[in-house]
């Protein structure tokens, strides 16, 4: 029987687990040491590599291209893309979040190609909500392939560090293998590319985008708190912007890379080492660190989302 002695053990065990949570997130914990993966690319001038999404206005260039602010005001939010489409690779970003209130403001940094295959398009996605508190920013992961926006396979996390104080790195992996997600070079999330996800594993070429905007009506507690523009412009800054991998030769349909021994290609796919293919120990330490300390939701253990949850999640990695 269940007696009220048991109702107030189990209320005060769950407040004192929230009260953990919060002391772990707010007392800036060390993580664990993996490689930097992200001294590995050049950083890229934004001419140069990207064009103007939206809100043209809204982005300022600094630092002769190498810093850009987007900016969300009550006339528009903005955003950039990459000028070329990539097929597989590695992409990152240091992003600085806006600072004070910031519920309802999404920042996003994704690959896309839904404006060259409207019914049948792939995305990655890094979105970064905004919260009543600075430090409570909440991270979401998600990928669609091939169309399956039916199914969403969202993953979120709190951070471990303050988004607005300093730029942090955002990175994905994305090869034939698997995808993964990096923060500050540690990965937060794999998705293997195994039977379970042949159908919805990005498979199509895609441009690279960063955003900012009002997502007002699902971004902070299912839309509960809406962007209040008093607090208004919302600034994320992003620099350090890289992007490795085989770009698509629209013309021929086909990547201009190739792997090592093969002919027909203008240059090897830099993302095919060993490094890229698999996780390293230390990175397997990484991300169980941040998955057991910092997730607070996956689609896999939303039974009532998910009666029957989809295929991959028996896999334990997805």
């Amino acid at each position: 029987m269940f007696t009220t002695a048991n109702s107030l053990f189990f209320s005060l065990s769950f407040i004192s687990c929230m009260a953990m949570a919060v002391s772990i997130r707010h007392n800036s914990p060390i993580p664990p040491s993996v490689a930097s993966l992200t001294d590995r690319f050049p950083h890229l001038v934004f001419d140069r590599t990207f064009a103007v999404l939206f809100g043209a206005k809204n982005i300022q260039r600094l630092s002769n291209g190498s810093y850009v602010n987007l900016m969300l005001d009550k006339s528009s939010g903005s955003g950039f893309k990459s000028k070329e489409m990539y097929y597989y690779g590695f992409f990152s970003a240091a992003i600085k979040l806006p600072s004070d209130y910031s519920a309802g403001v999404v920042v996003a940094f994704y690959m896309s190609n839904s404006e060259v295959y409207p019914h049948n398009h792939d995305e990655i996605d890094f979105e970064l909500l905004g919260h009543e508190k600075r430090k409570d920013w909440a991270l979401q992961t998600n990928v669609y392939g091939n169309g399956s926006t039916g199914t969403g396979r969202e993953e979120k996390f709190y951070l471990w560090f303050d988004p607005t104080a300093e730029f942090h790195e955002y990175s994905v992996i994305w090869n034939q293998h698997h995808i993964v997600f990096l923060v500050d070079n540690i990965p937060v999330r794999e998705v293997n590319h195994s039977e379970a996800m042949s159908r919805a594993y990005p498979s199509k070429p895609m441009s690279i985008y960063s955003t900012i905007w009002d997502a007002s009506d699902w971004a902070t507690h299912g839309g509960k708190k809406p962007v209040n523009y008093k607090f208004g412009p919302f600034v994320a800054s992003f620099k350090d912007l890289e992007m490795a991998g085989c770009t698509w030769n629209q013309s021929k349909g086909s990547p201009l890379c190739t792997k090592s021994g093969q002919s027909g290609g203008l240059s090897i796919d830099p993302v095919e080492g060993n490094e890229f293919i698999k996780m390293s120990q230390q990175q397997q330490i990484g991300m169980q660190w941040v998955r057991s300390k910092f997730m607070f939701y996956s689609y896999c253990n939303d039974l009532k989302r998910f009666p029957v949850l989809p295929p991959e999640c028996k896999e334990g990695k997805h």
